[in-house]
């Protein structure tokens, strides 16, 4: 069974709703008491993006999540902004989980590798942002020029060994994942994979739970949970029944 990871993104302080890299609209004022939702309604970790940190390069809405690892008591894996080695430790410090990076190791795959010899494979992980398979950096504004799959490859290379893969196109959209990309990265990189963007309801997780032998292990879903596509209780249950831990593994 996936582990199903609800989607908290930040901008302006409040839950936003993101379509294709964009805000669409928002869900609530208060992004720490949608926290403490999903943790009531049992989820096992959250995904949260400061979205201005992702445009502007920096941790921006640092208050707002500082309070949220506070407030839950459920691993947080943080992404927006990750672009220095001090930023990445300033999350730590503040009690994330795992931090996702992208920009950096374009722009300075130094300093990525700095920030994963310090603190290890399972706590630094790798975004990509892809639009008709190229890699979009700096908030999605920018294109790497680099395919999702070199990309991928070029990290496993530094000793990334988990990617969460998000299809801009299809972010917020509830038309679907984009199975086939996902099943090609899984297979081309051999690297543990969450799968971001297009989930509609149960159907689509289906879909994804056939890739889990090839290492797509979780999900992250935001849309469809906050409008209430499936019963995040009963599939939260089925991954107790199938023993899983916090968050997925490395």
């Amino acid at each position: 069974m996936l582990l199903l990871i609800p989607a908290v993104e930040i901008k302006d302080s409040k839950c936003v709703q993101m379509v294709q890299g964009a805000p669409g609209g928002f869900y609530s004022n208060d992004p720490i008491e949608m926290a403490k939702l999903w943790r009531k309604e049992n989820a096992k970790s959250l995904h949260v993006t400061d979205v201005d940190g992702a445009e502007e390069g920096r941790l921006v809405n640092f208050d707002v999540i500082r309070q949220m690892v506070k407030t839950v008591d459920i691993p947080i894996e943080l992404g927006g902004g990750m672009r220095t080695f001090d930023a990445v430790k300033q999350a730590f410090d503040i009690g994330i989980y795992r931090v996702v990076i992208s920009t950096m190791l374009i722009e300075d795959p130094n300093e990525a590798k700095r920030c994963l010899d310090t603190y290890g494979s399972s706590k630094v992980v790798l975004s990509i942002d892809a639009e008709n398979g190229i890699v979009k950096t700096r908030g999605w504004k920018e294109s790497s020029g680099l395919t999702a799959i070199s990309f991928a490859l070029n990290a496993k290379e530094l000793g990334f060994k988990r990617v969460i893969y998000r299809d801009i196109l299809l972010d917020g959209m509830m038309h679907g994942p984009n199975t086939e990309a996902i099943k090609t990265l899984a297979e081309k990189t051999g690297l543990r994979v969450t799968a971001s963007g297009g989930v509609s309801g149960l159907d689509d997780l289906l879909k994804l739970q056939e890739l889990e032998k090839l290492g797509v292990d979780s999900v992250i879903v935001g849309r469809a949970l906050y409008e209430n596509k499936f019963s995040c209780q009963e599939l939260w249950r089925m991954c107790e029944t199938g023993n899983y831990p916090y968050t997925a593994k490395v």
